[in-house]
């Protein structure tokens, strides 16, 4: 896992501009199944409060979550 894409996927879905996983995998510059990985990881092993909104297309936090990865 690379962490700066990590790190804007997030700043991605706190400013409510992720979109859909073929956006994001647009924006990033990887793969559709990568887009999956990651959020996959994200949710897992960060746990982060991420759900799909399917009646607008995008990926959203079910509440507010911060990730902090500065020492």
């Amino acid at each position: 896992m690379d962490i700066r894409v990590i790190i804007k996927i997030h700043e991605l879905i706190s400013a409510k501009r992720a979109g859909n996983s073929e956006d994001l995998s647009d924006r990033l510059g990887v793969s559709v199944r990568t887009v999956y990985n990651y959020i996959t990881y994200m949710k897992m092993e960060l746990n982060a409060p991420i759900t799909y909104d399917s009646q607008n297309r995008k990926y959203r936090y079910e509440r507010e979550c911060e990730l902090n990865f500065k020492g």
